[in-house]
């Protein structure tokens, strides 16, 4: 049942929906994450600034000082991609080795899976009480001596950012408390964990940088005023699976987006993300007149060839019912009848992080509208499934092999 077709025909667009009264908007389950969705532009120049403050400045240095060998993002779900964002342009400023590696993962192998010689541990994390969270923080700080431990979390009551107060490896910044989404799915959480994390490596201490989040910040409020009816209509084209493509970090990008469609459909929609480059290896296989193709095209003129050629590839093939292309200044020969062109105008982006909080936020609003349009509730799409915070799990000794 289409809300859109049902409930009211008005609510075709973010604005229809901010303007319902608050009892409707609870009704329909989507009042956390309408709100949380709509506040991130001010959110995010808020953590730009957080950033800036002498204590978080003095805080960060002295994490990156003597500077790391190497560092590693970790976390679960949403915060691994939000790692996988973050890792390539962390690498870039820092000038040292970075990767993403998931939390599970260093749990049960990190012997295997953590680069030997120490480094930089950064947790990214919205609740900082996940299981996996601590469980990792733990076990190398008891067997990993020569790691240095930072948490970036939404949560300041969380245990992320109190178990370790004194502990002179482990330093926390916790973000605006606005962050800490109360939806079940993470959205502003998710941006500003990646903004923060974007942020370390210097980048934040440059004009040039804040000034690229203000243009961010416009730029996105206006895809909310404009664009969203336009997500809206093609949410309602009635697609079962959707494909996210993203090149470097849009990759991470890309895997978050899937997990909100999938997430807030209840797996109505099946998703996979992929690069542009890597379809071609077997994914595309699975592309049909149902299938939905949402590409996040890159700012850098050479990467963006190679995802031009895929797009006019699928044309040739006939492949999806539709696309979302998002980016700035696209191409019209690669924009179809029936697609969707989200043009980040004004965004000027001289790094590939920034301009991946508005890939995300456009891949946030069509899986709204697609859990809307489906009968389903924003706020908590999987009643007896899906918990905010992950349900406490037995630790296991003699993990890591």
């Amino acid at each position: 049942m289409s809300i859109l077709g049902n409930k009211s025909k008005a609510f075709d667009s973010l604005a229809a929906l901010a303007a319902a009264a608050p009892a409707l908007q609870r009704e329909l389950g989507c009042a956390d994450t309408l709100r949380e969705i709509l506040q991130q532009p001010a959110t995010w120049q808020a953590t730009a600034a957080l950033l800036r403050e002498p204590s978080v400045l003095a805080q960060r240095r002295a994490m990156l000082t003597p500077r790391p060998a190497q560092a590693v993002l970790t976390g679960s779900g949403s915060s691994i991609y939000a790692g996988e964002c973050i890792a390539p342009d962390l690498q870039q400023t820092l000038g040292v080795p970075v990767q993403a590696i998931a939390a599970g993962t260093l749990l049960t192998h990190w012997r295997g899976a953590l680069p030997p010689g120490g480094g930089l541990l950064i947790s990214i994390a919205r609740s900082g009480d996940s299981p996996e969270s601590t469980g990792v923080v733990d076990q190398l700080l008891a067997h990993a001596p020569d790691w240095r431990h930072l948490a970036i979390t939404c949560n300041a009551g969380g245990r992320l950012a109190t178990q370790y107060r004194g502990e002179p490896r482990c330093v926390a910044l916790v973000l605006d408390e606005r962050t800490n989404d109360r939806s079940l799915v993470m959205t502003s959480s998710f941006t500003n964990l990646v903004l923060a994390g974007s942020g370390l490596g210097g980048r934040a201490d440059a004009a040039d940088w804040q000034d690229g989040v203000r243009r961010l910040a416009s730029c996105v409020q206006r895809v909310f005023e404009r664009q969203s009816g336009a997500l809206a209509a093609i949410a309602n084209r009635g697609f079962e699976r959707a494909v996210y493509l993203g090149s470097g970090g849009a990759l991470g990008a890309a895997r978050e987006a899937a997990l909100k469609m999938l997430e807030m459909t209840g797996g109505r929609v099946h998703t996979m993300a992929e690069t542009f480059l890597g379809l071609r290896h077997g994914p595309m296989s699975s592309l049909d007149a149902d299938t939905l193709v949402v590409a996040f095209l890159s700012p850098d003129p050479a990467v963006r060839a190679y995802e031009y050629d895929l797009l006019r590839e699928l044309d040739r093939k006939r492949l999806g019912l539709a696309r979302v292309l998002v980016g700035e200044g696209i191409g019209a020969d690669v924009i179809g009848a029936q697609d969707v062109a989200v043009d980040l105008g004004g965004l000027a982006a001289d790094d590939d992080a920034l301009p991946l909080l508005a890939d995300v936020a456009v891949g946030q609003v069509l899986a709204f509208f697609r859990c809307l349009a489906l009968g389903g509730k924003p706020d908590a799409p999987a009643q007896g499934v899906l918990t905010r915070v992950v349900e406490s799990f037995a630790l296991h000794a003699g993990g890591g092999a």
